[in-house]
């Protein structure tokens, strides 16, 4: 019988807000097992880089990253986010490790090809490092990914930290039993957008077609349960799309299995 391990991934101002990071951590804490948290940043770096008088660029909501916003996203993502995320796990009991796919050749990517738009220095993850991240998790460890992989050859690569999520869940599925869980702002997927009672609870491959062919799911949502589904062909258990502040309570939000 496999280990259950418990992958969450966190973005937006949520983990750039201090009450909010403060309530995520210790739910994140007080989750039984193992456990492993992949966040985003994206807030923050737009923030940085103007006060560095750097221009940010989004198409479809996607950020372009050049060379100067690279760094930018290195060092905020890398460093600033994830640095302080590890700092208050660590100050919750959590012995917690901050990296990025570079560190143990965890994550590496192809640069995006440029098709109609060239995103610079954006990464497509090709290679997940389980057996390193296994070891480090049965060690006691828990990993604290920031949204950069690296493509072998020298260069960073700003990576999408849901993509993210969903490959390391896919690259450990033969070492454990995994929870993906995907915390944003809403309380899951909705019928509603702008009622937070109107969660779906149980999210299967005919009911998102159909969602999404009513449009009842666009945006952002799509690439999130996306990824769940392939999450799930790949072996991982369960995937969650919930609130973060119902991390104590993962019988709620939308349920992919």
């Amino acid at each position: 019988m496999k280990d259950k391990l418990t992958i969450i991934k966190v973005g937006g101002k949520i983990v750039e807000e201090p009450e909010t990071l403060a309530a995520l951590l210790r739910d994140f804490a007080a989750i039984d097992g193992f456990k492993l948290l992949v966040h985003g940043g994206g807030r923050s770096a737009t923030k940085i880089a103007a006060q560095l008088g750097i221009e940010t660029q989004m198409i479809d909501g996607r950020r372009v990253t050049d060379q100067q916003m690279l760094e930018v996203v290195t060092m905020v993502y890398g460093g600033l986010v994830n640095k302080t995320i590890v700092a208050r796990l660590q100050a919750l009991g959590i012995d917690a490790l901050g990296i990025t796919g570079a560190d143990m050749n965890i994550l590496r990517s192809d640069r995006r090809p440029v098709k109609t738009v060239d995103y610079g220095f954006v990464g497509d993850v090709k290679e997940v490092n389980s057996q390193a991240l296994a070891t480090l998790i049965r060690a006691g460890v828990v990993p604290v990914i920031a949204p950069l992989t690296h493509d072998g050859k020298g260069s960073m690569l700003n990576t999408n930290a849901d993509t993210m999520a969903g490959e390391t869940a896919k690259g450990l599925a033969n070492d454990f039993d995994i929870q993906l869980v995907y915390c944003f702002e809403k309380a899951g997927v909705l019928l509603d957008e702008n009622d937070d009672d109107s969660v779906i609870g149980l999210v299967d491959r005919d009911i998102y077609t159909q969602l999404r062919n009513d449009g009842i799911v666009v945006g952002g949502m799509i690439p999130k349960l996306d990824n769940a589904f392939e999450a799930i062909d790949a072996g991982v258990s369960e995937v969650i799309i919930t609130k973060a502040s119902s991390l104590d309570n993962l019988a709620l939000g939308t349920h992919i299995k």
